[in-house]
């Protein structure tokens, strides 16, 4: 190890999935020097920031206080696909679908409502009738939300890299991180390969995050979570993007499942999954196989609610989601030093704010404070609920 040179920079940034690569890229523009660092390749398929498309959905079951970060990331797609010349947010309409005394829906409905979003709200028989491959049960109700779609991961993270390139950041890949601290004047942090050396740290490693902040580790649980695309046994059209929204579907025994279109036509399948539960993982020894068990369990969910879907099984991959206990982000000032902004707990739900995400960690490392209300992602309320 080359422990006598060291680099320095402005800020340092551990982590370019999604919200690392979106903070590099904001960081940049606003002219910090910026050393980012991740221990695989870029864009890749180990964490949490993968799996070809990612809802986006304004009618927020978290509740309302998350919908001005939503309409701010809304700009932000629409701002990056302008300069990259490309489509990032695909707007195909979105549902929610389950009980009306569920947790779901009601709680969608709310959110909607108190943000004064334009949707609608459907009945079962309404809602067989707009999207006939739905086949939902007779207390069964959801929210058209017209604004949902979704994004590509590895397009939107490539772009966020490109981009913090372009705007004079050094990304490194490849290299593990092995310790970080607060010098009191400044941060470091020491890889296989060098030490780095910073005004300010960003911690945005996902499921790694709380190896190299011990304080996370009693608020941060990590789930191995299973993705995967089916052929449709017939219609396949009915599914492809322009006819087939996105969609969320909590069953009446509280699981909830999602879908998207199928994004790279006929031949690309048509993803789905189960969005709650999961067993707990080490993301070093994360168990990549998936069972047959794993693909009965999202085939059974799929079967009773969109029979058309569940055909051949073409593909699957294997995800985290490292979740806070009540599934709010950590975003803020690190417990260990005011130098260190945490961006963790994304909790399955994060990548669709990537990009006002990327905007809020960047105010916080390099101003101690973001123009946007970001109350519910407090760390200390961690602590405080615990103390």
């Amino acid at each position: 190890m080359r422990e006598n040179v060291t680099e320095t920079a402005d800020v340092l940034i551990v982590g370019l999935g999604g919200l690392g690569s979106a903070a590099a890229y904001h960081l940049a523009a606003r002219g910090s020097r910026v050393i980012g660092i991740d221990r695989f390749g870029p864009a890749h398929a180990r964490g949490a920031s993968h799996g070809e498309s990612r809802g986006v959905w304004k009618a927020y079951f978290m509740g309302a206080g998350y919908v001005p970060l939503l309409d701010r990331a809304y700009d932000l797609w629409d701002e990056l696909g302008e300069i990259r010349g490309e489509t990032l947010l695909h707007r195909t309409g979105g549902i929610c679908v389950g009980p009306a005394g569920g947790a779901l829906v009601p709680a969608a409905l709310a959110s909607a409502r108190e943000a004064g979003l334009e949707i609608e709200y459907l009945e079962s028989d309404e809602i067989r009738s707009r999207f006939p491959e739905f086949t939902p049960g007779p207390g069964d109700v959801a929210v058209w939300d017209p604004s949902s779609g979704y994004v590509r991961p590895e397009q939107v993270v490539t772009a966020h890299l490109d981009l913090a390139r372009k705007h004079g950041a050094d990304l490194r890949f490849d290299e593990k991180v092995l310790d970080l601290s607060d010098t009191g004047s400044g941060v470091r942090v020491r890889t296989e390969t060098g030490v780095y050396e910073a005004d300010r740290l960003v911690v945005a490693a996902g499921a790694w995050a709380p190896q190299l902040l011990p304080e996370l580790q009693p608020h941060t649980k990590v789930l191995r979570k299973v993705m995967l695309w089916f052929d449709p046994i017939s219609r396949a059209e009915d599914f492809y993007t322009g006819r087939q929204p996105y969609w969320i579907w909590e069953g009446e025994n509280g699981t909830v499942g999602y879908g998207h279109p199928a994004v790279d036509g006929p031949s690309g399948g048509v993803k789905a999954g189960i969005h709650s539960g999961g067993e707990p993982a080490d993301p070093d020894s994360l168990d990549r196989h998936v069972s047959t068990q794993d693909i009965e369990a999202v085939r059974e969910f799929l079967a009773k609610r969109i029979p058309a879907l569940p055909g051949r099984y073409l593909r699957s991959r294997v995800c985290m989601y490292d979740n806070s206990p009540d599934l709010g982000f950590i975003i803020g000032p690190s417990a260990q030093s005011d130098r260190i902004t945490v961006a963790a707990g994304s909790s399955g739900h994060a990548f669709k704010f990537v990009p006002a995400l990327g905007e809020v960690i960047a105010q916080l490392a390099t101003e101690g404070a973001s123009t946007h209300d970001i109350s519910l992602f407090d760390p200390r309320r961690l602590t405080d609920a615990t103390a």
